[in-house]
């Protein structure tokens, strides 16, 4: 999905080294990790993301704006509130560490291109999707539905307005086959047909097992997810989230499953964790990947 074929490097555009570069984005992702938090605790309680301002969950105190800095604010106060002592869970500088992290090598991989916004707020969604999933063992839809839909305005937009193809699934099977047609056109054909495979091929198997099953293998945020994700993505980058995901959650799922003294295979597990490192993965790395299986098992 990454291409660095339109991008400019910061160095070349400003004259100042790159290592400045890569320490701006550091410090906005670790800020943008820290608005993370409030999405991660707020939006599955339905609260409010913007008031009130950020406060200490067991006495109420409201932070001081110099304790709530990313990463040092944790530091500095040890892992406790400043009022009550109270500990503050490691996941609030775990997550703007982890965005910080994902943006340095989103930038790294694309360089200074109209698509590095779009690549910085995906992968943002998705670590903020793969939090509450783990803790509430949801997937909202007040990030999902927002995601598909900015997808396919993207998928529009750019071949509009940048006059270049920035979707790697456009240069392949479908979208080949509308050859000479407009270029949003073919992204948004691609778009579509990514959301198919990424959130229609999870709605398939959830409908096949509850059907031989009874019981629901599959809930209904996944599907919104992945439809967001291949509509963004392309079928390609979205079968390799979806396999990726599919692959580490069976691994941590035996792991979970032979350390129960019962060993209930029912035991739910948040799938969204694993589709949203997938998507992730499939984001920084697919084209790679997919490029290195067909030379090493496809004929």
């Amino acid at each position: 999905m990454i291409t660095n074929l339109f991008a400019s490097s910061f160095e070349s555009l400003t004259g100042v080294p790159e290592a400045v570069a890569y320490i701006f984005v550091f410090i906005f992702g670790a800020v943008v990790g820290s608005f993370l938090n409030v999405v991660i605790h707020r939006i599955p309680n339905e609260e409010s993301i913007v008031f009130p301002n950020s406060a200490c969950p067991k006495c109420k105190t409201p932070i001081k704006a110099y304790d709530n800095i990313p990463l040092l604010g944790w530091l500095m106060l040890g892992g406790k509130c400043r009022s009550c002592k109270a500990p503050i869970s490691a996941r609030y500088p775990a997550v703007e560490l982890l965005n910080a992290l994902l943006w340095i090598l989103v930038y790294w991989r694309v360089g200074i291109a109209p698509t590095l916004p779009v690549y910085l707020v995906f992968v943002s969604a998705m670590v903020a999707l793969i939090f509450i999933d783990a803790e509430h063992m949801i997937l909202p839809n007040v990030i999902t539905y927002p995601l598909l839909v900015v997808s396919l305005l993207i998928r529009i937009a750019f071949p509009i307005v940048f006059a270049q193809n920035y979707f790697s699934d456009t240069m392949h099977v479908p979208a080949t086959y509308l050859a000479g047609k407009p270029e949003w056109l073919i992204s948004l054909f691609g778009a579509i047909v990514g959301a198919l495979v990424g959130g229609g091929s999870l709605w398939l198997v959830g409908a096949i097992w509850k059907k031989l099953r009874g019981v629901d293998a599959m809930g209904l945020g996944d599907v919104k997810m992945m439809l967001g994700v291949g509509a963004l993505l392309g079928w390609r980058l979205a079968a390799l989230a979806i396999f990726l995901g599919a692959f580490s959650g069976a691994i941590i799922g035996m792991i979970v499953i032979a350390r129960q003294k019962d060993k209930d295979l029912q035991t739910q597990i948040p799938f969204g964790i694993f589709l949203g490192t997938g998507s992730i993965l499939a984001l920084l790395f697919g084209d790679q990947l997919i490029a290195w299986y067909i030379t090493q098992f496809v004929p």
